[in-house]
């Protein structure tokens, strides 16, 4: 059986030839209340009578793939098959039941609307706070602010909180963010699949000026179309396991006439 790398053995590597992402053997099991539970006190209760049963839900099962830089891969897959969890691995936000991820470079994650946004405070508040989170000075969002509010298109509404904001104004602003601090590693969860068509189409021509100057693009979505459009490889994942990789075109085919199927 091949050794499982770890963070140990490879993060003091700086060979660009290496993969950007590495994902070795990756699995992940929640552990779920068999019966509902509708408060602590009812909880602690059957704690302490010995009461509580769990399932074993297998979330993913061995995943293992390598994305290099410059490369622009899709992760499809149907609801619950694993797939956003899997960028949440890779974005550091969840640690795998098994295996590990490696990750060379700087990473955006677009995961969720409104993830890493204070909803009290304003848009213009909201670009210094994610580019912290981002890593990013506050003289460096100084000078980045005006060219987020323009990709926006948002600059009237810099001053309200976003909890004013529909969800198509918040993707736009995440995505202008993140797009504007040029990351080595964008991974989208869904997100361009909201919002009016001119602005998908901005974002499209973004990240395609984005991949150009070497950002390496990792996109989730269960809609092959898009996978198609914005990716040259893609994974297709179905229960929690690879069931096909390579060419964009190739899976997704494989892909769509899997759901007919299912239909």
């Amino acid at each position: 059986m091949e050794d499982i790398l770890t963070p140990e053995t490879l993060s003091d590597s700086t060979n660009r030839e290496l993969p950007l992402v590495e994902v070795r053997d990756v699995s992940m099991h929640f552990r779920m209340p068999g019966e509902r539970i509708d408060s602590i006190k009812e909880y602690f209760i059957k704690l302490l009578k010995g009461k509580l049963h769990y399932q074993k839900l297998d979330v993913l099962d061995h995943v293992s793939f390598d994305v290099h830089r410059g490369e622009s891969v899709g992760i499809l897959g149907r609801n619950g098959a694993g797939k956003s969890t899997l960028l949440r691995i890779i974005s550091g936000i969840l640690e795998p039941t098994d295996g590990c991820v490696v990750v060379r470079g700087s990473v955006v994650p677009l995961l969720k609307l409104g993830a890493g946004f204070d909803l009290n405070a304003t848009g213009r508040e909201n670009i210094f706070l994610n580019g912290a989170i981002l890593g990013r000075s506050k003289k460096e969002m100084e000078e980045r602010y005006d060219s987020i509010v323009a990709f926006s298109e948002l600059g009237k509404f810099m001053n309200m909180p976003l909890k004013n904001y529909s969800s198509g104004m918040l993707a736009r602003l995440g995505f202008s963010i993140a797009v504007d601090v040029e990351p080595d590693l964008l991974i989208i969860d869904e997100i361009l699949a909201v919002g009016d068509a001119p602005f998908r189409k901005k974002c499209a021509k973004k990240i395609a000026s984005l991949q150009e100057n070497g950002t390496t693009l990792l996109l989730v979505s269960h809609d092959a179309t898009q996978v198609r459009n914005l990716c040259k490889s893609a994974i297709w994942i179905k229960d929690g396991k690879i069931r096909l990789s390579g060419e964009a075109g190739t899976v997704c085919d494989a892909y769509i006439a899997d759901c007919s199927q299912e239909k």
